[in-house]
């Protein structure tokens, strides 16, 4: 394992920020854990005080997905001020987010959790339902952690 946070994660803009990013049902990009053991997807907002979403983690069987399977997972809610609640246990079932402007989810999936129902999914993605109608501008990130091989992670060189 490196020094270096930088060298041992892969991140990648899953949802580009963009007005209304969580209208109806949205999804992040399909991602392969294949090469690490965790990911953690970053929602973020800025303006939006009054919009929800139901957030739910879906295991895929490939890039499509043709398949799905809801997993748990941990979240942690990160508010203005830099204020961080709990880390909580997520069921299948997911959760729903707090109305409010300026603020992150930060959803930890376990790569083993895809494949917990003996399913053998290595893919995964965020879904997000829209409870309360109302314009959230934000965005999704995901960061691929623990990589299982040191080929997984693009290594650039270190200065």
């Amino acid at each position: 394992m490196s020094a270096h946070f930088m060298a041992d994660a892969h991140v990648s803009n899953s949802l580009p920020a963009v007005a209304n990013a969580f209208a109806a049902t949205v999804y992040s990009d399909v991602i392969k854990m294949e090469e690490f053991n965790k990911i953690v997807f970053l929602r973020f907002s800025g303006v939006g005080t009054t919009g929800t979403s139901t957030i739910t983690v879906e295991a895929c069987d490939n890039t499509t997905p043709s398949n799905v399977s809801a997993v748990a997972f941990h979240y942690r809610r990160i508010s203005v001020a830099d204020t961080h609640a709990a880390i909580t246990a997520a069921t299948t079932a997911g959760f729903t987010t707090t109305a409010g402007s300026n603020e992150m989810y930060l959803v930890e999936v376990d790569a083993d959790a895809l494949s917990a129902d003996g399913n053998g999914y290595e893919y995964v993605r965020l879904k997000l339902v829209e409870v309360a109608d109302d314009d959230v501008l934000g965005g999704i990130i995901a960061i691929q952690l623990q990589p299982r091989y040191s080929s997984a992670v693009d290594r650039t060189q270190i200065t």
